[in-house]
């Protein structure tokens, strides 16, 4: 990345940016701003209606009036806040998969979500992407880059994992990365997620770290959507399948 400023404004003039919605204030202080933010999550913003038209699973577009707040998905946490919504979608000529997960094919009720994360600091390290190790990438354009290479850069998306005694050549992390199995969770899947899981250990310890990964069943006092808690989730879906969603990045 470069320092200089008239590179980083020569960034700025040459892309458009996209402003993703226009609130109006409904009260404020010297401490916070109200607005009302009712529209802004009651919008087809997942682009449904676009994809199941793509797929010629029909024509469809919100219904206001069976749209509302979902107030029980709807919380606050240290690190997140969380919106959610129950947006049901009209129209006509249905395909076979909306066929098959809905009661009544004109009528699509589902819901969508929103959330708003606390930005970390900047104390972190990333680890360049490389294509051997097997894992997914972010990437962006870097335009300060020399003319002979690459204007993308990619990273992995990993955690942060520090040993305590740095010099050590075994040693346990500062924190340990811990991730929570969903409750919900049937056995014997339940049995096998724990233990397979488990087995990332041996990697850890290879990599010169004790104890630096557990998992474990996810307490009664704490909520899967906190961000403060790595999730392993089990989730139902008209097919079988595994491996199904993504992260938090």
């Amino acid at each position: 990345m470069t320092d200089n400023p008239k590179e980083k404004e020569s960034v700025r003039d040459a892309f458009a940016r996209s402003v993703l919605w226009g609130f109006e204030i409904a009260a404020q202080n010297e401490e916070a701003v109200l607005v009302d933010a009712t529209a802004f999550l009651l919008r087809d913003a997942h682009g449904v209606s676009e994809r199941l038209q793509q797929r010629n699973e029909g024509n469809f577009s919100i219904d206001k009036s069976r749209s509302a707040l979902y107030q029980e998905a709807t919380m606050n946490f240290p690190k997140n806040t969380e919106f959610e919504a129950t947006l049901t979608f009209t129209g006509n000529n249905p395909g076979g998969q909306v066929r098959s997960v809905t009661p009544t094919s004109d009528a699509i009720t589902v819901r969508q979500h929103h959330s708003f994360v606390e930005l970390p600091d900047d104390n972190f390290e990333p680890r360049k992407f490389d294509p051997r190790a097997g894992y997914f990438g972010i990437s962006y354009q870097d335009y300060s880059t020399p003319i002979s290479e690459s204007l993308t850069k990619r990273f992995i998306t990993k955690h942060r994992l520090k040993k305590k005694n740095p010099d050590a050549e075994m040693s346990e992390p500062v924190e340990p990365i811990v991730y929570y199995l969903d409750p919900g969770t049937p056995e014997p899947i339940r049995g096998a997620l724990l233990d397979g899981a488990r087995w990332w250990n041996e990697a850890f310890e290879a990599a010169g770290y004790k104890d630096a990964f557990r998992v474990e069943i996810l307490p009664d006092s704490a909520h899967p959507m906190d961000v403060r808690y790595n999730m392993i989730n089990w989730v139902h879906r008209s097919t079988r399948g595994w491996s199904y969603g993504t992260s938090v990045v």
